[in-house]
C-alpha cells in the first residue's frame, strides 16, 4: 500500500496485513486513508495520494468536499474574472502558452487585471502582440507581454526557456494551454506527428526547461488544459506499454479526432506525474477541462467541426466561462499543496480509469524523455 511506503512500513495485500496499531479508513468520496498513533498518544492520518500527513480526521482533511470550501460557489456559469475578484495577484508571474486567443486570451486577460505580471507564450509573434494590445487597452497598467514559443519545435521551447531566465523573474503559474484539434497530418521538425508534440510533447519538455524556476518560487502551480476527450482512447499496446505508433502515427493510419483525444488522455497522464515528482518541491499540479464544444480558433482547421461548433455556439461557454476553470486551478487558496487532480466546472471530478493508470503515466514519461533526449541531447532531461 502506497501510503504504508510513505510512511515507512511495508506494503501489504489486504487490510488484515496492516501492521499493528494501524487502521484502514474511507472517506464518503471513496479515497483511503490510513490511521496510527504516535509516541505521544496523538491519532495522525497518511493520505497517499498527496503524500501528507494530519492530525485531522481525513474526512475533514482530505475529502474532496472539504477541499472545495464552497463548493457551490463556482459552476459552468461562473466566469474567470469572478473568481479573481477582490484578489491582488501583483506579487505573481504567470506564463500561458496558446495567450493570443480564446481560452487562453481570456485566462491571460484575467490574470493581468488583477496584477499579475503575465507571459503570452506564442508562436505567431504579431496575433500575440495585438492580444497584449487588447488587453492593455482595458487596463494601461497591465503587465503584459508576447514572447515565441512555437511548440511544434523543441529548439524554440529551450530558446523561450533561455529567454525567459534571462529575465530573471519568478514563475509561480504555469498554463499548459496551447493545443490543435482536427489538424490534417502534419510532421513537425523534430519528426513527430504535429498534434502530439504540439499538445504534449512541447508542453513536456517546456515544464523540464523551467523546472528550477518554478522550484525557485515555489509554491508553484502547473495548470494543464485537457479535454473530456481523454475518455475516448487508450495509449498502450499488448504489453501495457505506451506506444509510440499510436502517439505519432504514420499517415495512412492518422485520424484527426483520434490523435486529438490522444493527446488529450497525455495531458492527464503527464499532469499527474508531474505533480508526483515535484510536489515535493513546492510545485503542484492539475489538469482541467474548460468546457463542451466551445468556439476557439483550435477546430477551424475542418470545414465539419467549425460547422458543428457554430451550431452549439449558443448552448456552450463563453471563452471567460472556459478560462474559469484554469484560473480556479492556478490560484484558489483550498488548493495549495494539493493536486494530481482532474477539474471540470471548478469541481474535482473522475477522469477515465486510464487517466488514473500511475504506470501508463510512468511509462509516458519515459517515452516522452527519450523523445526528447533524441532529439535535444542528453542533458535535456
Amino acid at each position: 500500500m502506497a501510503a504504508l511506503k510513505y510512511a515507512g512500513l511495508d506494503d501489504t495485500d489486504s487490510e488484515d496485513e496492516l501492521p499493528p496499531g494501524w487502521e484502514e479508513r474511507t472517506t464518503k468520496d471513496g479515497w483511503v486513508y490510513y490511521q496510527e498513533t504516535d509516541e505521544k498518544g496523538q491519532i495522525f492520518y497518511v493520505d497517499h495520494i498527496n503524500k501528507r500527513t494530519t492530525y485531522f480526521d481525513p474526512r475533514q482533511a482530505f475529502t474532496v468536499e472539504d477541499v472545495q470550501v464552497k463548493p457551490k460557489r463556482y459552476d459552468g456559469n461562473t466566469a474567470a474574472l469572478e473568481i479573481l475578484q477582490g484578489r491582488d495577484l501583483s506579487d505573481k508571474v504567470v506564463v500561458i502558452t496558446g495567450a493570443n486567443s480564446g481560452i487562453g486570451f481570456e485566462t491571460a486577460k484575467s490574470f493581468a487585471l488583477h496584477g499579475a505580471r503575465v507571459i503570452l507564450a506564442c508562436r505567431n509573434k504579431t496575433r500575440a502582440g495585438e492580444a497584449v494590445r487588447l488587453i492593455q487597452e482595458e487596463w494601461h497598467k497591465a503587465q503584459v507581454e508576447a514572447m515565441a514559443l512555437d511548440l511544434a519545435s523543441l529548439r524554440s521551447v529551450k530558446e523561450f526557456a533561455q529567454a525567459f531566465k534571462a529575465k530573471n523573474l519568478p514563475l509561480h503559474v504555469l498554463v499548459c494551454n496551447a493545443g490543435v484539434c482536427t489538424q490534417p497530418w502534419k510532421m513537425t521538425e523534430d519528426g513527430l506527428e504535429s498534434t502530439f508534440q504540439i499538445c504534449h510533447l512541447g508542453h513536456f519538455y517546456l515544464v523540464q526547461c523551467l523546472q528550477d524556476v518554478l522550484r525557485r518560487a515555489a509554491p508553484a502551480r502547473v495548470v494543464v488544459v485537457s479535454s473530456e476527450s481523454h475518455r475516448f482512447t487508450d495509449l498502450v499496446d499488448s504489453c501495457g506499454k505506451v506506444d509510440l505508433l499510436l502517439l505519432s502515427p504514420p499517415k495512412k493510419e492518422y485520424w484527426s479526432m483520434l490523435a486529438y483525444n490522444r493527446a488529450k488522455l497525455c495531458n492527464i497522464l503527464f499532469s499527474n506525474e508531474l505533480h508526483r515528482r515535484l510536489s515535493p518541491y513546492g510545485i503542484t499540479c492539475n489538469a482541467v477541462h474548460p468546457g463542451n464544444m466551445m468556439y476557439t480558433s483550435i477546430h477551424q482547421s475542418w470545414w465539419l467541426m467549425t460547422l458543428l461548433f457554430n451550431l452549439a455556439r449558443p448552448f456552450t461557454k463563453s471563452m471567460q466561462q472556459g478560462a474559469a476553470t484554469t484560473v480556479y486551478c492556478a490560484v484558489a487558496p483550498e488548493l495549495e499543496g494539493l493536486g494530481g487532480m482532474y477539474f471540470n466546472n471548478c469541481f474535482r471530478c473522475l477522469p477515465s480509469q486510464e487517466a488514473e493508470n500511475e504506470a501508463t503515466a510512468a511509462s509516458l514519461w519515459e517515452l516522452s524523455a527519450q523523445l526528447v533526449q533524441q532529439r535535444v541531447g542528453p542533458q535535456a532531461i
